[in-house]
């Protein structure tokens, strides 16, 4: 059973949300926060494998929220939700310790299977989300301390471009000639090596390092 904890300021999508969690067989909302700092202690006082923040709260933002969560209680992942899938603090929450984004006008099954994704380790990003990222990636990159980089086997790194790339373990798997759980080894052992505690992490850190590239703009092939 997959616990949850979901925080939002507006009354009506607190509940709503609650609810609809609540309803998945394999999921149970422990508890519910009306801001940052309420969130903080029901996180501190019921351990869920998953909260699910609002991006823009009183008290203690999303954000500032999600960092605190990250250095204080690293086995929760916080699921971000934002009205705008361009919101100017995406970039910030993943750099927080974020698992990944959903606009709040997502659907009830979306909204559960998203928080089956991140609680399995999943990355959760929108086609738009990864753009934004890219773009800062682009003028990022290339000023991080790559050492840890070079501590990875040849196979090691190339598991990491695929999962910058947005893959799967089932895509990598396919892609590298490898089977599902060897991938998931790969996986484990560059989480372990780079220090990041998801996906999405993995994600930032290939890019900073300038191992993916940044679209081609110019319209050509």
């Amino acid at each position: 059973m997959t616990r949850v904890v979901v925080a939002d300021d507006q009354p009506v999508v607190l509940h709503g949300f609650a609810s609809i969690l609540d309803s998945a067989p394999d999921l149970e909302v422990v508890d519910t926060a009306g801001d940052g700092a309420e969130l903080l202690t029901a996180v501190a006082r019921d351990a869920p494998d998953v909260a699910v923040v609002d991006v823009r709260m009183p008290v203690l933002d999303g954000i500032a929220a999600t960092a605190r969560i990250a250095a204080e209680h690293p086995s929760t992942r916080v699921l971000i939700l934002t009205t705008f899938d361009l919101d100017e603090y995406v970039y910030d929450a993943l750099r927080a310790g974020a698992s990944g984004f959903l606009l709040k006008d997502v659907t009830g099954a979306r909204l559960i299977d998203g928080v089956r994704l991140v609680a399995d380790g999943s990355m959760l990003l929108g086609p738009r989300v990864t753009r934004r990222l890219v773009d800062d990636f682009a003028v990022r990159a290339g000023t991080r301390d790559t050492t840890r980089i070079d501590t990875l086997t040849a196979r090691e790194s190339e598991v990491l471009l695929e999962v910058a790339r947005g893959r799967s373990n089932a895509e990598i798997a396919a892609e590298l000639f490898i089977g599902d759980e060897t991938v998931k080894s790969h996986v484990s052992e560059v989480l372990r090596k780079l220090g990041c505690r998801d996906r999405v992490q993995l994600v930032i850190t290939a890019y900073e390092a300038g191992l993916v590239g940044t679209p081609d703009r110019s319209g050509g092939r």
